[in-house]
């Protein structure tokens, strides 16, 4: 090879210092692309965080802890699908970071080329069967226990009708007055009382458009609709307050709907009930 001149080496210094330098502009695009792309994962957290506060309006993103056997029912399948599922992608990121680690290129001689498994029948039956096993067994748990905890019930003590509204809910009791529970996020909401240990079916209607009444404690989300008549139920077993909301989107005030249920002993409800019908005899009348 004949020697290089002066300009030569100078040129090729430059051309090698270019290239390195457009590299790393590649690299720098690449990694600002990538940090511009995920930095919404890092917002998970805090919303996370920020969400489990409850406040008005809102309910924690913690499952509670049920209240009534329809409830429990929802929670045992929560849980039920929960583990299994963290389990599968515990073992699943464990392995894909088992394989990154093992066959890392900076491990493996020049030329490497990893084990090629493709046309291994087996391998591909049992990585096609094994997530359809999975799904196909959390749809059937999920679809026996829907009819369980939703389907009317015949039997009950009373019943109440709740109405759905924009922006609020009305609940008709069987003695003749009516509790409104319009919606604000100033402050708690006028709670829905009713005894406990007493099996209540409720009658759910809306004035306008979809509704759906959710208390995640006592049950699932269940429907609103206007013109047609849905059927939920709760037996509350405890003394005390729950919170809930809408879980349909029904319009600007949507998030205003807050639900508040009440449980109080048989004495305390009936002395309840009496205040109510108090009230209502004493408010005056439209001529």
């Amino acid at each position: 090879m004949p020697p290089r001149s002066i300009s030569d080496s100078i040129s090729g210094r430059v051309a090698a210092r270019g290239a390195r330098s457009h590299g790393a502009d590649i690299l720098g695009a690449v990694t600002a692309r990538s940090l511009l792309r995920l930095w919404p994962l890092a917002m998970l957290p805090a919303a996370f965080a920020l969400g489990s506060c409850e406040a008005p309006g809102g309910v924690s993103p913690i499952f509670p802890a049920p209240v009534s056997p329809n409830g429990q029912g929802i929670y045992n399948t929560y849980i039920g699908i929960s583990i299994p599922a963290i389990i599968i992608f515990i073992g699943v990121e464990l392995a894909l970071l088992w394989v990154v680690i093992r066959y890392r290129r900076s491990k493996q001689p020049a030329g490497y080329i990893p084990p090629q498994i493709h046309g291994n029948t087996r391998l591909e039956w049992a990585w096609t069967a094994a997530p359809l096993i999975v799904v196909l067994a959390i749809a059937g748990y999920s679809f026996a226990e829907l009819q369980k905890d939703f389907q009317p019930v015949t039997t009950y003590d009373f019943e109440i009708a709740v109405s759905g509204h924009q922006f609020g809910w009305s609940y008709t009791y069987p003695e003749g007055f009516t509790v409104h529970q319009e919606g604000t996020l100033a402050g708690d909401v006028t709670p829905f009382v009713v005894p406990v240990n007493k099996l209540i079916r409720l009658r759910l209607q809306g004035t306008d458009v979809i509704h759906s009444w959710w208390v995640p404690a006592i049950s699932g989300k269940t429907d609103a609709v206007p013109g047609y008549d849905n059927f939920t139920w709760l037996k509350i077993d405890t003394v005390g307050t729950w919170r809930g909301e809408c879980a349909e989107l029904c319009g600007a005030g949507h998030s205003t709907m807050q639900i508040i249920v009440q449980s109080m002993s048989q004495y305390d409800y009936e002395r309840w009930v009496r205040q109510q019908l108090a009230t209502q005899n004493a408010s005056p009348k439209p001529s």
